[in-house]
């Protein structure tokens, strides 16, 4: 597709569940955040300490010696750990994909300057010195930039027209929209 006014090839759509887990999928590193690697896994021992001591505690006024405290605190310790470490686990998943920058219709437009990304009310223009890599695949490109998030454009977004969805791959790794 090409814009009527300019003649910069355009193309406009909305990723699908199935893309945005793609677009997730190939551009997050992991499951789990730092926070949650934190949480889990530097509280979980003071989690773990603070049981013990309570558990020792505990069973020291019901008269047990010293071997029963150290099994029965350790064991505190080591359930509390875990469940700690679980809970957190559980919680940090990022289960639903798709940010602000990655729901929404989508208008992009090669021109001159970059690659022009028009999300309704926002509109930016990813130069061309900032575009770090283009990776085709049989039903998709994504595009990766320097300081901004990557792009997955989909081929259906060009319905049955394969020589622009060509022709728009084709311009977008050569940086060159007159092409």
């Amino acid at each position: 597709m090409t814009d009527a006014l300019t003649a910069h090839p355009t193309v406009c759509g909305q990723l699908n569940a199935g893309e945005l887990r793609r677009l997730t999928g190939a551009t997050r590193s992991g499951t789990i955040g730092p926070t949650t690697t934190y949480y889990a896994g530097v509280t979980a021992p003071v989690i773990s300490a603070g049981m013990a001591l309570l558990g020792a505690e505990s069973f020291r006024r019901l008269g047990l010696d010293a071997v029963w405290l150290t099994l029965v605190s350790a064991l505190f310790a080591g359930l509390a750990g875990i469940v700690w470490y679980l809970i957190f686990m559980r919680w940090s998943y990022r289960h639903k994909p798709g940010r602000a920058s990655e729901t929404g219709t989508v208008t992009l437009r090669l021109d001159v300057r970059g690659l022009q990304v028009d999300r309704g009310a926002i509109i930016q223009t990813l130069g061309w010195s900032a575009l770090r890599e283009v990776k085709e695949a049989p039903k998709y490109v994504l595009v990766s930039f320097e300081g901004a998030d990557p792009l997955l454009i989909p081929d259906r977004w060009f319905g049955q027209d394969r020589a622009a969805c060509a022709a728009f791959r084709a311009q977008l790794k050569a940086k060159d929209p007159a092409r």
